[in-house]
């Protein structure tokens, strides 16, 4: 194989013409031959045992050139790519030249890892929250855990607002029962917004026993086939229950928690919502920052990597809403929408988080930064403790070099929000000025320690495109694959090509490849 030129193109592209030899081509050829011998049919031979020569004479000397193309690409162009120390993004796009037993020429162009200019990422400005915990917020937790904890009992009387209808429902359109719209035993909190629009409020005054027809309109932004539509859902009561919330006691706090007074429990509370807002404001003032970050780089970024990125958000989508129970394609039928259009909406947030990624990466270049063994291990007993983990059971599930990646990548943040300005958000300094006071810049503080896996997981939403210090949770970490990136041989593998003669790739070069 010999790479005849390597072209640079706009949009962060190059395209490489490649040429086999007569001898590469001609080893390829009699691959070829001996693949698909066993399904040509020569009179007088039995099936797989024509000679090549015979076959060709019946068919033509390019009989076998097709699929001897399809086995010399992968390897032809895997080794253009590493001879060229070409970064690839996606799968090329190639173009077969020629194509004779004195060789063969053919054309990969392929986008490849953009030239990033970084901007300016130390010193810059940002708002940062300051962290309170009141009395309130305190009780508000409190009333969450005793709800949690509360129970339902009977009642014997008609149905208020708050209470729990245990229902049996069906649901009609023009008198016939329509798929989804059926259910038995169903408990239902009335004014949850749970059903429909207008049917939990005609649930009201019923009693257990009590049997209703209810009317109610769709809306439009239902799923299509009962979208808009009036329909009528039979109705029957079974029980009317309500909450019993326990008192929030020295008794209570002693079964929720390993503390023996209310006091205590309530000074541990304050602690950990302190910790998690401080967290939360840390993670904020992080997210500014590397949005600036990302605004100040300059590059050319090819679609290939937007597109990458936007399938692995839409993958990651389709296995949230896995976990829930929900199929992707019931989704779509809810919602009203085609996996087109849902693509589609991925496409900002996708090239908004590329370049987030090539910020980061960027500044781990400029910064030299990176993980050593010792990171590494402490990364994983901090997901160890945090999740109450058994170390060597974590690091069956995390693979050392993701959480390297990782790390360095916090790195990075680290080193933008080190040297960052924390200023009072809009709100809180129209406040103070309000109060007469003077609102200082102040110097970021350190980050706490190290952050966990799981702390740097929520950095990232396809909606706000957090910043590539955390990419993915822990629970992932296992599954990540690198950010717009392809070997070339899988590349080559996956490519649609010009010609019908570069189709195909050979099974052998997909497990070559993976």
């Amino acid at each position: 194989m010999t790479v005849k030129s390597c072209e640079k193109l706009e949009k962060s592209r190059v395209a490489l013409t490649i040429e086999a030899s007569a001898e590469e081509f001609e080893a390829a050829v009699n691959k070829a031959y001996l693949k698909m011998r066993g399904k040509i049919n020569v009179p007088g031979f039995r099936v797989g045992k024509a000679p090549r020569k015979i076959i060709e004479k019946m068919y033509g000397e390019e009989v076998f050139y097709e699929e001897a193309v399809n086995i010399i690409l992968p390897d032809a162009y895997e080794d253009a790519v590493k001879e060229q120390k070409l970064d690839v993004v996606g799968y090329p796009e190639v173009e077969l030249e020629s194509c004779t037993k004195d060789g063969v020429v053919f054309k990969c162009t392929v986008a490849v890892y953009p030239e990033v200019k970084l901007g300016q990422y130390k010193g810059l400005e940002a708002p940062k929250a300051e962290v309170k915990v009141a009395a309130a917020d305190v009780n508000a937790r409190l009333k969450e855990m005793a709800d949690r904890n509360s129970r339902l009992v009977s009642v014997e009387r008609a149905v208020k607002k708050g209470d729990t209808a245990d229902i049996d429902f069906e649901g009609f359109d023009n008198g016939v029962a329509f798929d989804g719209g059926k259910g038995e035993n169903f408990d239902l909190e009335i004014g949850s917004g749970s059903f429909v629009p207008g049917f939990e409020e005609q649930l009201i005054g019923m009693k257990a026993g009590e049997e209703k027809d209810i009317d109610i309109t769709f809306p439009e932004n239902y799923a299509p086939e009962l979208a808009g539509k009036p329909v009528v859902f039979h109705v029957k009561v079974n029980e009317v229950k309500v909450k019993e919330v326990p008192a929030v006691d020295d008794e209570f706090a002693k079964d929720v928690s390993e503390f023996d007074t209310l006091k205590e429990l309530k000074a541990d509370i304050k602690k950990k919502m302190t910790a998690e807002r401080t967290e939360a404001a840390q993670r904020a003032f992080e997210d500014v920052l590397m949005a600036k970050v990302a605004e100040g780089v300059e590059a050319e970024i090819p679609h290939e990597m937007v597109e990458l990125q936007a399938e692995r958000m839409m993958e990651q989508f389709k296995q949230q809403l896995a976990a829930q129970g929900i199929p992707f394609d019931q989704y779509l039928k809810m919602t009203g929408t085609t996996e087109a259009d849902f693509r589609k909406q991925s496409d900002g947030p996708a090239a908004e988080q590329v370049k987030m990624d090539l910020a980061v990466e960027a500044i781990i270049k400029a910064e030299g930064l990176e993980a050593t063994d010792e990171d590494v291990e402490n990364e994983l007993k901090n997901v160890a403790e945090k999740y109450g983990m058994d170390l060597e059971t974590v690091k069956k599930y995390l693979r050392p070099e993701d959480v390297k990646e990782q790390v360095i990548r916090e790195k990075a943040v680290k080193v933008v929000a080190d040297s960052a300005v924390a200023v009072a958000p809009a709100e809180e300094k129209a406040e103070l000025e309000a109060e007469g006071e003077v609102v200082e810049k102040k110097p970021a503080k350190k980050p706490a320690a190290k952050k966990t896996t799981k702390t740097a997981a929520k950095k990232t939403t396809a909606k706000t495109t957090k910043t590539a210090a955390a990419k993915k949770t822990a629970a992932k970490t296992a599954e990540k694959e690198p950010a717009a990136k392809k070997t070339a041989k899988t590349a080559a593998k996956k490519t649609t090509t010009k010609t019908t003669a570069a189709k195909k790739t050979t099974k052998k070069a997909a497990e070559k490849a993976e």
